[in-house]
């Protein structure tokens, strides 16, 4: 479904939903193509299909990481490593900007190998410097698998961890932040998105709660894992990383979906924030 809205997205012709993700159309299966190339198609996934709020939100949250990938490569940053990378293309999309810089790719195997099928049928050159990791989060070992692949401690490095940490158990969480920690040097900044606890908890409405639970829970995958806002600082600083940024739903409808006079044109699902912090 990200990769979908990412390929809708590329086809916008409004600036403000539109990504530069044009790899993701090339990506999804090709009897949709044609189909989504019609206005009203699209229309009607972003309007009735998608849960509330939801498109504009992965738009936001991609141009946020793209934005964080892109600092990282400008400040030659040595390691990128990419959890739960899915359909993710940055690496290949930034290849021509990656220079020394080298980057992992971590996902369940199914889905890495359906990506790489994917790449080698639309002759899509993967550049040299990235590397994948076939990895079951819950029940493999990530310090092992990275120390295997070649990734090194002390180095400056960007840990993404988009549309992940959610749908993980707390303990899992924690051994990928512990990990993170312990593989990041000075200088070295994760960014990840998180589902608010109150979500979980049910406690109240925000925009958007009740269609994207129902369009999580069809696709056979539940929510485990929130955080409270007041809590972030002091998750970070378990892991020796300090908030450098911090947005919440109404933090990116206003640096995204705001036009000259302030005034927000669209609305972005509130069940979830997204944060960057920097290793101390």
């Amino acid at each position: 479904m990200t990769c979908l809205s990412r390929a809708i997205s590329s086809l916008e012709t409004d600036l403000y939903l539109k990504t530069d993700d044009s790899i993701a159309f090339l990506l999804i299966p090709p009897l949709l193509k044609p189909l989504l190339r019609a206005k009203l198609i699209r229309r009607l996934f972003t309007s009735r299909i998608a849960p509330d709020g939801i498109y504009a939100y992965v738009i936001a949250r991609t141009k946020y990481i793209d934005a964080a990938f892109e600092k990282a490569l400008l400040q030659q940053f040595d390691q990128i490593l990419i959890f739960g990378a899915g359909f993710d293309t940055r690496a290949l999309r930034f290849g021509d900007r990656l220079g020394t810089a080298r980057v992992w790719e971590l996902d369940a195997a199914p889905t890495q190998q359906a990506k790489l099928q994917r790449y080698k049928e639309l002759n899509l050159t993967v550049p040299e410097n990235v590397q994948w990791i076939a990895i079951d989060f819950d029940h493999e070992s990530l310090p092992a698998k990275l120390h295997n692949s070649g990734f090194e401690t002390a180095k400056r490095s960007l840990f993404v961890l988009e549309g992940l940490i959610m749908y993980l158990q707390a303990e899992s969480v924690d051994a990928a932040f512990g990990t993170i920690s312990e593989f990041s040097g000075a200088g070295s900044r994760v960014v990840f998105d998180y589902v608010v606890a109150a979500v979980l908890r049910n406690e109240g409405r925000r925009l958007g709660q009740s269609r994207i639970a129902r369009t999580v829970s069809k696709a056979g995958e539940q929510w485990q894992f929130g955080l409270d806002v007041e809590t972030i600082e002091p998750f970070l600083d378990k892991y020796g990383f300090a908030l450098v940024d911090h947005r919440d739903s109404q933090a990116l409808e206003k640096t995204y979906f705001s036009d000259a006079e302030g005034k927000i044109l669209k609305r972005v699902n509130a069940t979830h924030c997204l944060v960057t912090a920097e290793r101390r």
